[in-house]
C-alpha cells in the first residue's frame, strides 16, 4: 500500500535560468512535493524513525534547489526528485517546480513543471 505525504510551497531563491540576468540576479522558486510511502509502520509505532522526516527532507530539497546554477527547470526538478528518492522510505515522488518570475513578456501568474519519478527509474 502506498500513501501520499505532501509538502507544498517550499520557498527557495536560486540563480537558475538561460538568461544572464537570471544567473546574475536570481529569482524565487517554489516547490511542491508529493511523496509516495507506506505510513502504516509509523501510524502503528508513533515513531518518527518509521516514516519520512519531512522537516529534514524539506531542508535538503531547499539546499538542492539553491545549489549550483543550471539552465533548465527540468534539471532542477530532477535534482529535487533524486533528493527525495534518496530517502529510503519514499517509493515515488511527484515534484512541481514553480518559477513565478520567469522572464516572459506576456502577463502570467506562474510557470510550473511537474515530474513523477519512481525508485529505480528516471
Amino acid at each position: 500500500m502506498t500513501d501520499e505525504l505532501a509538502v507544498r510551497g517550499i520557498e527557495c531563491f536560486a540563480h537558475h535560468g538561460v538568461f544572464p540576468d537570471e544567473r546574475r540576479d536570481g529569482q524565487r522558486f517554489v516547490v511542491d512535493l508529493v511523496l509516495g510511502l507506506d505510513t502504516g509502520p509509523a501510524a502503528r509505532s508513533d515513531d518518527l524513525h518509521d516514516t519520512v522526516d519531512y522537516g529534514s527532507l524539506t531542508m535538503a530539497v531547499k539546499a538542492a534547489v539553491e545549489s549550483d546554477p543550471v539552465d533548465l527547470v527540468e534539471t532542477v526538478a530532477q535534482r529535487i526528485a533524486d533528493v527525495c528518492l534518496s530517502e529510503g522510505r519514499v517509493e515515488w515522488v511527484r515534484v512541481t517546480l514553480h518559477k513565478p518570475e520567469a522572464p516572459i513578456t506576456a502577463t502570467f501568474s506562474d510557470v510550473a513543471l511537474t515530474i513523477e519519478r519512481k525508485r529505480g527509474r528516471r
